[in-house]
């Protein structure tokens, strides 16, 4: 017999259960940040694609042509490639990558040796999120 895929029911939480905070939507994430490097807030968005379901990493649309690559805390949750096209409510900590382009050669994301200088990180990823709770909303 074929075997039929798992739905995703609205409400369905994978970690923690987000409480406490509202959301912003991912669209907002980094004017809302300001001119912090970490965050700890709640996002809503839409998951574009789940890349690793084990560890729960996936990629959130940021709007504009951006991303946000978050991961689960607890590598112990797995998410399912039926995540995609979902809207979701993520709760844990935003943090900006610093990018050498912003004159910042001396913040930690350059690498070191033959390749120093070589390598740029991408700028439509400035934002990664390290998630302890999500929630499926749409």
């Amino acid at each position: 017999m074929a075997q039929k895929k798992a739905a995703l029911p609205h409400g369905m939480v994978f970690g923690n259960k987000p409480k406490g905070i509202a959301p912003v939507p991912a669209e907002k994430i980094e004017t809302f940040m300001g001119r912090k490097i970490r965050q700890t807030t709640a996002i809503r968005g839409k998951v574009i694609n789940v890349t690793k379901e084990k560890g729960g990493w996936f990629l959130m649309d940021a709007g504009k042509g951006k991303t946000i690559e978050a991961h689960f805390t607890n590598y112990n949750v797995t998410l399912p490639k039926a995540m995609a096209g979902r809207t979701v409510i993520i709760e844990g900590v935003a943090q900006r990558q610093l990018i050498a382009d912003d004159l910042q050669h001396f913040a930690g994301d350059t690498v070191t040796g033959s390749k120093q200088h070589k390598i740029k990180v991408n700028p439509k990823q400035r934002i990664t999120f390290e998630v302890k709770g999500l929630v499926v909303e749409k």
